[in-house]
């Protein structure tokens, strides 16, 4: 569907071979370690349902939940399962690129070659995130036959040797520190398992902010290629004026300015949610959450060396990390004023979820959202 004469924009088979030949080497385990690594990790991902249930109350009571398969995967099965969803949610934007292209001269050998190109590209920036990743809440992939999925979409992910790496950097209690990370992924689950709209809703505004690209298709894979050439110590971190900017500031029209503004905020929500829900269950079940908290939150800052801080900037990453930050403070904020069950009417529906200033603002979300939900009841009542 995204293919010049059969030859694909993307050569998504190529982007696979080339991230599985480049990615680190995982910690080195014996056959029986990893094995139990593997088996653990699964145990804690089904006692994390019961925690995170319970502690947001989510789910309400009779509810039955969306059954979402939990992978517990090496580096190489993540670097598939993130191309199976790329593939998945750039579909649009890569017909959008092959009509524009078709009509050129010679546009089906750019498309030939540049699908080659584009795959080796890709792959290497997939390489450099595979070994960086401890789980993750896969929300658009498709199922396949070696990583199954569900009818509605969804699988939880966990990175068994980034998680054996990571304890072992930290030098924390490995038991502790896995069920801690299966406490985060397992609260990404239970907000789009009991929040029926929140996919939808998702990948509607993925689809805007992609179909608002109005720079050359061209110059958006030019983007991918400054990340990979960043990764190769080809290129340096800052040319043109573009120092300090992300790859996805870089590509913005305005319509796509306020799409960004919107998944920001929900993002942040669905990330801070995640790292409160962690700490809440945390002291209970994780003995040692504290110490982990705290080495987790200075790796998160630190980063590993000058290269890893210039393609976490050049990908949008340190983003990511000021998600974690704001949108926990804001979760924590609203929980201390309403309680779980007043901070849960963000779920209701898009219209109640955070605008980026309310998580800024805390405070404002709450007027917004219960001052409304007062003025209806108070209305219901007169009637």
């Amino acid at each position: 569907m995204t293919s010049f004469g059969g030859a694909e924009m993307v050569d998504w088979n190529l982007a696979v071979a080339t991230a599985t030949r480049l990615v680190r080497p995982g910690p080195e385990v014996s056959r029986d370690e990893a094995r139990a690594v593997v088996a653990e990790l699964r145990r804690h991902a089904k006692t994390s349902e019961r925690h995170v249930r319970e502690f947001t109350r989510m789910m309400p009571e009779g509810m039955t939940p969306v059954d979402t398969p939990v992978l517990v995967v090496d580096r190489a099965g993540w670097v598939k399962a993130n191309v199976a969803g790329f593939r998945e949610l750039l579909s649009p934007l890569l017909g959008t690129m092959r009509d524009r292209r078709s009509g050129t001269p010679g546009g089906a050998v750019l498309g030939a070659v540049g699908g080659k190109v584009t795959g080796v590209e890709l792959g290497m920036v997939l390489s450099f995130l595979a070994s960086r990743v401890l789980g993750q809440y896969e929300t658009f992939a498709p199922a396949g036959l070696d990583l199954p999925g569900s009818a509605t979409g969804g699988r939880l992910l966990l990175v068994a040797p980034n998680i054996v790496h990571v304890e072992r950097e930290l030098e924390v209690d490995p038991h502790d520190f896995r069920l801690w990370v299966c406490l985060h992924e397992e609260t990404h689950r239970t907000q789009f398992t009991a929040v029926p709209w929140l996919r939808e809703h998702l990948e509607g505004e993925i689809q805007t902010f992609l179909g608002a690209t109005e720079m050359d298709p061209m110059n958006v894979l030019e983007r991918l290629r400054e990340a990979a050439q960043s990764f190769a110590g080809a290129r340096p971190a800052a040319e043109n004026g573009d120092e300090g900017r992300s790859l996805v500031e870089l590509v913005q029209t305005p319509e796509q300015r306020e799409v960004l503004a919107r998944l920001t905020a929900v993002m942040s929500l669905l990330e801070g949610h995640a790292d409160f829900v962690m700490d809440g269950v945390g002291p209970e079940v994780v003995p040692s959450v504290a110490e982990i908290r705290e080495k987790f939150q200075q790796r998160r800052a630190s980063g590993a060396g000058r290269l890893d801080a210039a393609l976490r900037k050049l990908l949008g990453l340190d983003a990511k990390l000021r998600q974690y930050r704001d949108g926990e403070r804001f979760v924590r904020a609203v929980v201390a004023q309403v309680g779980m069950d007043g901070f849960n009417r963000v779920w209701t529906s898009p219209n109640t979820l955070p605008t980026k200033s309310e998580i800024a603002r805390p405070a404002d979300w709450v007027a917004r959202v219960h001052r409304k939900g007062s003025e209806q009841s108070e209305a219901s009542e007169e009637v």
